[in-house]
């Protein structure tokens, strides 16, 4: 046997030992969710109809650290958690009784479950997503629907904890699939439309843009460059804002039709769109002009740039503030597929949980006093 093919061996054994591991992970984390989750409703059934005392998840936990040494997740609000865990998705118990022993067997042939909202998940996706995760997704979703679109996008993105709390304190859920677009009519296959409904939010919250460090010493000189060169310094966070699925290709992006020089702002592919992204950064107000000059780059894009794979290029407008009934009326009219979104800066947040000048001034007035 040749070295090339001991390459051969070693690739193939690796890959299996990986999915060994993948799938063992997988399995135990199925297992522990059951576990809590039958735990959950053992706690639930004995705490809520009164049948322990006040103070019963505490003292089951001390007895629990003193009979098991080093056993660790089952502290007072662990326990609360994994109640919680069951309460909230009691929608999917199929177990009648509240016997824990009884309960742990046939809570593994739970089946698949849909629920009765816009979007459905299955048994195994469910199991797939860690306890932590979980926990975090009821604490801070204010109802089914919006848990179950957290979790969804948990599964689609394999969020980290970090990573789902960041999509959570920017309010996907009410931002994604809410883009002014004309999306639907110019793509093609309707599947493809909605998905790419789905990629792109209504508006963005974008890190804080630093002008002090850019030597600028007009405002007025503040504009869409000053913004693009922010997002390019900060390009893996603002990648990570618009989904893991955009590669980067690069900023002021050449193109030439026919003689004429443009340059595209922002240049991406995404992968799950099979598709090329533009995109137009704009310090102020929506304009319909921006619809027009966006509209010529991607025809530029499709003829001289798209691969013969790939699909036809999406362009996004991403302005400071716009009308948006105003965007639905006119971007209808436009034959390439377009969205309009808009951006805020993490500043902009911070000086709403700071106090105005006059309230600043009142405090000291008092402290005066």
């Amino acid at each position: 046997m040749n070295k090339n093919n001991y390459d051969d061996a070693v690739k193939v054994i690796k890959t299996a030992i990986l999915q060994m591991q993948y799938e063992s992970v997988k399995t135990v984390n199925a297992k522990q969710l059951l576990l809590y989750f039958a735990i959950g409703k053992y706690i639930s059934y004995n705490t809520r109809n009164g049948s322990w005392g006040e103070g019963a998840i505490e003292a089951i936990s001390e007895k629990l650290d003193k009979e098991m040494p080093g056993l660790r997740g089952y502290s007072p609000r662990n326990l609360r958690t994994m109640r919680s865990f069951y309460e909230e998705w009691s929608v999917i118990d199929k177990v009648p009784n509240s016997n824990l022993e009884d309960m742990s067997a046939k809570l593994e042939i739970v089946g698949n479950f849909e629920l009765s909202i816009s979007q459905s998940i299955s048994i195994d996706e469910f199991l797939s997503i860690s306890f932590s995760n979980h926990s975090l997704v009821i604490s801070k979703a204010a109802n089914l629907e919006e848990r179950v679109f957290y979790l969804k996008q948990c599964i689609k993105n394999k969020y980290t904890y970090r990573e789902l709390k960041e999509a959570i304190q920017k309010d996907d859920f009410h931002h994604q699939g809410q883009l002014s677009n004309n999306f639907l009519k110019t793509i093609s296959i309707e599947s493809q439309a909605f998905k790419a409904i789905n990629t792109f939010k209504d508006e963005y919250l974008l890190d804080a843009i630093n002008t002090e460090e850019l030597e600028i010493r007009d405002k007025q000189e503040i504009d869409e460059r000053v913004l693009e060169n922010e997002i390019v310094h900060n390009i893996k966070k603002f990648i990570l804002t618009f989904g893991k699925d955009f590669a980067f290709i690069r900023n002021q992006y050449h193109i030439n039709a026919f003689g004429e020089d443009q340059y595209i702002d922002l240049l991406f592919f995404n992968r799950e769109l099979n598709c090329l992204v533009a995109v137009e950064l704009k310090t102020g107000d929506f304009k319909t002009a921006y619809l027009g000059q966006l509209s010529g780059y991607l025809s530029v894009l499709d003829k001289f740039e798209k691969k013969e794979h790939e699909n036809p290029s999406i362009g996004i407008i991403l302005c400071k503030n716009m009308n948006k009934s105003f965007v639905d009326f006119v971007i209808r009219d436009y034959t390439k597929p377009m969205g309009v979104s808009t951006y805020k800066d993490m500043s902009d947040q911070l000086k709403k949980c700071l106090p105005s000048i006059d309230d600043l001034q009142n405090i000291l007035d008092k402290k005066d006093d």
